[in-house]
């Protein structure tokens, strides 16, 4: 039977009447009135108000200049290994035709879609991962045009840093601006920027609740929440490490979910002694000490089977393995968004370097979805062609099925071939 050791606060169900109603507002003036719309909100929220939202391809080519030699490089590392792993994964997504019955030929095509649209988050970090992820992956994917809008930093306009990886990632158009305005103007178009089919990006709870607001008049790639990560250790587990990664993560949002699922007593205290100790002198623990304290738990699990129970139950965003059998978390567990295996990899790992997607499903979104990755931005269609002598005999069966449903039109379309190759 599970233990809590500690519990994270009950979270009282926030009212999103104003979000809502505010990014409804939003949407619509964007919708209507275009870039008139977009400055609008730019100056309100962001005191930015420049001649022109998209950057000019010289504004582009200054800012590797402003960028130490050492950055650039590390960009385009991280950026090759996004794009292998997003090249392997579009390797196995394959066309194929099968015979299904003799005359009958059934078909897929694995189409990209025409654009997209990348949201990269300003906000507390400058987050150029995310130009990695969501850039570089549509890129791979065959996508045409890949839109990129961020914030300005800090009323100063573009982040250089920010702005070089999504040109480094391969972005066809740059715009600087944030929130919900700049994904609703890649949503509805304004002048200049042509509208998307797709947007996808992390954000704040405005930026979840507009993709919530536009599906459907464009695609998403999902809702996420604040970052997660529950770890599985046992006493093979370095108690420094395990504390290290948990506080690695509860430095992104004050309401985090963060989760320590012990396989036993003496982890589970050691990596609570090394977590204080270590968060006295983080850098940022204004923030990951209200994350750890509002939002931490500690579970222990009687064994490595409860543990599996507990963590899909807890479907967590990432889920770190630190034990002397990880592989038996990876043959079991089904509901995470990424798994890190033993002590050598750490989520900041999959955030930033290793080549894995960083846009990963939350709020236990991981019990029905994965993360974002080359699938997304394709379409998987299918065709069908038969000859005079399967039609025929498919016709038949057809018929009847139609007629069962009263769906009498639909049967008279088959009864045509029928009669047409029947004779």
């Amino acid at each position: 039977m599970a233990t809590y050791l500690k519990e994270a606060k009950p979270k009282p169900k926030e009212d999103l009447t104003a979000v809502r109603k505010t990014v409804r507002e939003i949407i619509e003036k964007v919708r209507t009135e275009g870039e008139a719309g977009v400055r609008y909100y730019s100056e309100k929220f962001d005191k930015w108000s420049p001649p022109s939202f998209k950057l000019g391809e010289q504004e582009i080519q200054n800012v590797k200049k402003q960028l130490p030699q050492s950055m650039v490089e590390d960009i385009e590392f991280c950026q090759a290994q996004i794009r292998n792993f997003a090249q392997a994964q579009m390797d196995t997504l394959n066309d194929m035709e099968v015979e299904t019955l003799p005359g009958v030929h059934l078909g897929q095509k694995i189409i990209p879609i025409q654009s997209s649209g990348s949201y990269v988050p300003g906000g507390r970090y400058p987050m150029l991962a995310s130009a990695h992820m969501t850039v570089v992956t549509p890129k791979v994917a065959g996508v045409n045009r890949v839109v990129a809008c961020s914030p300005p930093a800090q009323d100063t306009g573009p982040y250089p840093a920010t702005i070089y990886s999504m040109a480094a990632a391969g972005a066809d158009e740059i715009y600087c601006m944030g929130g919900v305005h700049a994904l609703a103007a890649m949503a509805y178009g304004m002048e200049g920027l042509e509208p998307v089919d797709l947007v996808v990006g992390a954000g704040n709870k405005y930026v979840a609740e507009a993709k919530r607001q536009l599906f459907g008049d464009v695609g998403i790639d999902l809702l996420a929440g604040p970052t997660e990560i529950l770890v599985i250790a046992d006493d093979h587990a370095d108690p420094r490490i395990v504390a290290a990664d948990l506080l690695g993560q509860a430095e992104h949002d004050p309401n985090c979910r963060i989760c320590l699922l012990a396989l036993s007593k003496k982890i589970a205290d050691s990596t609570l002694a090394e977590l204080e100790k270590q968060l006295e002198v983080l850098p940022t623990k204004e923030v990951a000490s209200i994350s750890w304290r509002d939002g931490g738990e500690i579970i222990l699990a009687d064994s490595s089977e409860e543990a599996v129970t507990i963590s899909d139950k807890w479907a967590p965003e990432h889920l770190e393995v630190q034990t002397a059998d990880w592989r038996y978390f990876l043959d079991n567990c089904r509901n995470y968004g990424s798994m890190f295996c033993g002590e050598e990899t750490t989520v900041a790992y999959g955030d930033k370097t290793i080549g894995t997607n960083h846009v990963l499903p939350t709020m236990r979104a991981a019990r029905y979805t994965g993360g974002l990755f080359v699938g997304k931005f394709v379409k998987t269609v299918t065709y069908q062609y038969a000859s005079q002598e399967a039609s025929l005999k498919i016709a038949e069966v057809c018929e009847r099925a139609c007629n069962y449903e009263k769906m009498l039109a639909h049967g008279i379309s088959c009864r045509a071939r029928v009669e047409k190759y029947g004779k």
